[in-house]
């Protein structure tokens, strides 16, 4: 397995560093608010190299934080406002309930994308005294320095600062939340702030060394990451807006505190847009996971929708391109069915196995997954047996996560007229022909069928 290290910039070989397990660390949802699916094509990437890693037999321990505390409004003054209060306020629930609302709609929405769950999800407020003791030791070392009760890390005490994201000192771009303004309490416009002082009325705050307060935004990742994968690690995932601030002070506090690099891999992906334009809360153009069966569309054809674009890409969202990808989806279900009850032959075909090594050549090759899909299509053609196709799909499917052996419809004992109407009102959904759907129900409901709907198409079922 190899992948782009955005710190090297350079395609580089997979090697656990303990020689056994791939330990891996994503940065995970903040939970005041749904996710949308841009995030969701963020959080994939991380489920993809882990079942990329288990494909080739590799074992994995994958970690991704839930941030449930320390993302700011304003990260210059002592009275900027945390978003998880912000939602305190809009919803009238305490900070814990509105973050396991959203944690659980994470996890649901993550489950409908089949992302297969991490093997630990830690919060940031059960890690406030890992924070402290970084803290603590980063003080110690020279790297961090107190005022009037908030801690700051020096970048200038770390020679290395701007190595993944190019934003050197000398060189230094917008993009820390502090250069929104001068803070007079800082040496250097580009410290950033590891605890903050709890201004009046602040409920989220604990104590510590330096008075009560809370902590900043990156620090929380370097001790989740290092609590639960240990001080060396193999990779850390994220999407590109994390490159830098977050990640580069990530890298800053981490390394400093440990002595040595921790990460050895860092890979990020690229963002969604739609029109030309980033999906954003900001720019109201997000939808939901659960958006996507509202609309007749099975949520894994939007993962199939992504596995067509490389994960360093940034990718184009259309409804036109989701719905597409949902009848490919449909098609593979249904041939799937068809080639599982095909007899297999007693000497298997030399074909199967050229194309599994170019299959697997393709996703080892940093997540060449469209290149995956284009060998996935050649299987459709191929002169082989339906039994030798299933099979491969079949293996192929613990990458892909599509659930391609799922039934594309209910009702395969129902006559033969009511199964392509059936189809044909799927085909009028995907089409956004509704004057035409609606017909094709009222036309089975005369007919003495009921007609659901759901993510998996039309289902079609006799009226007693």
């Amino acid at each position: 397995m190899r992948l782009y290290n955005s710190l090297s910039r350079q395609v580089e070989e997979v090697k656990p560093a303990d020689g056994r397990t791939v330990r891996m660390y994503s940065c995970g949802p903040t939970v005041y608010r749904y996710i949308h699916i841009g995030n969701m094509r963020s959080f994939l990437l991380g489920d993809l190299i882990r079942r990329a890693l288990r494909f080739e037999g590799q074992a994995v321990r994958w970690v991704m934080n839930i941030t449930d505390v320390g993302h700011m409004t304003d990260d210059i003054s002592d009275t900027g406002r945390d978003k998880m209060e912000l939602a305190e306020a809009d919803e009238g629930l305490i900070a814990e309930e509105i973050a396991q609302k959203y944690t659980d709609a994470f996890l649901a929405d993550a489950d409908l994308l089949n992302l297969e769950r991490a093997d630990v999800y830690p919060r940031a407020t059960d890690h406030i005294p890992e924070m402290i003791e970084i803290i603590e030791r980063l003080i110690e070392r020279g790297h961090a320095y107190q005022v009037d009760g908030a801690v700051y890390y020096d970048v200038t005490s770390f020679p290395d600062y701007g190595k993944l994201s190019g934003n050197t000192l000398d060189a230094l771009r917008g993009g820390h939340r502090q250069d929104l303004e001068v803070d007079s309490n800082k040496r250097h416009p580009a410290d950033f702030a590891l605890w903050k002082k709890a201004g009046p009325g602040r409920r989220m705050k604990w104590p510590s060394p330096w008075g009560e307060g809370f902590p900043g935004w990156h620090i929380e990742c370097s001790a989740m990451s290092i609590k639960h994968l240990g001080e060396r690690f193999d990779i850390h995932t994220g999407g590109n807006d994390n490159k830098f601030p977050h990640h580069e002070d990530e890298i800053a506090q981490s390394e400093a505190y440990a002595g040595h690099p921790v990460v050895s891999i860092w890979v990020h992906g690229g963002f969604l847009q739609m029109a030309g334009q980033k999906m954003a809360k900001s720019a109201r153009n997000i939808y939901r996971v659960t958006d996507l069966g509202e609309q007749g569309v099975d949520p894994l054809a939007y993962r199939l929708l992504c596995l067509g674009t490389r994960y360093r890409s940034e990718m184009d969202f259309s409804w036109e391109a989701l719905e597409g990808a949902n009848q490919r989806l449909r098609r593979l279900r249904r041939l799937m069915a068809d080639w599982k009850t095909a007899i297999r032959s007693e000497k298997p075909s030399p074909g199967p196995e050229e194309l599994d090594h170019r299959f697997r050549d393709a996703v080892a090759d940093d997540l060449n997954l469209p290149q995956a899909l284009v060998v996935l299509d050649e299987v459709l053609g191929a002169d082989l047996p339906g039994g030798e196709k299933h099979d491969l799909l079949a293996s192929w499917d613990r990458v892909l996560g599509l659930d391609l052996e799922r039934a594309a419809a209910e009702g395969s004992d129902l006559p033969s007229e009511v199964q392509a109407l059936a189809r044909e009102r799927e085909e009028a959904r995907a089409a956004r022909d509704f004057d035409r759907s609606d017909a094709i129900r009222a036309r089975l409901v005369e007919m003495g069928y009921e007609v659901m709907d759901s993510p998996e198409g039309t289902r079609v079922r006799r009226l007693n």
